[in-house]
């Protein structure tokens, strides 16, 4: 059986360490891993998806619409966009923040609102946080994607230490300890 995570956002936010450190805990557990990333305008705040997909054999690095166990998500409205390749009885993870796309700044457009509500509506297993927040208690805004990689390791049988190697192999010693406290606000929330 594969298990899929979609790790979606926008660009700058962090996503690639948060995929990275990801494959990286999953390898040393002995899973195959695939790790696809798909970059829109990432350098310019445009929208990046990730797919982390893990088992005992996995052949393709894609996840298709209706196929993610896991959505991890940076901000809102990209939870929203991505929300269709979300199984059933999937689980979306998705960092309360706002990051007004180009449309919404220009003014030609309105950010959606109620997106967490309209979400839940649907039926589907939401697990919105204030990841920023988090993140800031920690020491850092830019420590988002830790948080979040910490919130999703409640959903893994997977033991803390564990995480907390992966982070070490792929995290710059100078922010190592920033890091491993924003993970911790983020499973233990």
């Amino acid at each position: 059986m594969t298990t899929n995570v979609m790790i979606v956002g926008v660009g700058g936010q962090g996503t690639l360490l948060a995929s990275k450190t990801l494959g990286k805990l999953l390898l040393s557990e002995g899973y195959d891993v695939k790790v696809s990333e798909v970059h829109g305008m990432s350098q310019r705040g445009g929208s990046v998806v990730t797919y982390v997909r893990f088992g005992e054999k996995v052949y393709s690095p894609i996840i298709d619409k209706g196929e993610a166990d896991y959505i991890v998500s940076f901000e809102k409205l990209e939870a929203a966009r991505w929300l269709e390749y979300l199984k059933p009885e999937g689980q979306l993870i998705s960092n309360l923040q706002q990051t007004d796309p180009m449309p919404v700044i220009t003014g030609a457009m309105a950010y959606p609102e109620n997106l967490i509500e309209k979400m839940e509506a649907l039926d589907v297993k939401v697990d919105a946080i204030d990841a920023l927040a988090l993140a800031e208690e920690a020491g850092s805004s830019k420590a988002v994607n830790l948080v979040l990689m910490g919130r999703l390791s409640t959903y893994f049988d997977i033991a803390e230490e564990a995480w907390l190697k992966a982070i070490e192999a792929c995290v710059p010693s100078k922010f190592l300890d920033l890091n491993k406290r924003a993970f911790a606000l983020g499973r233990n929330r």
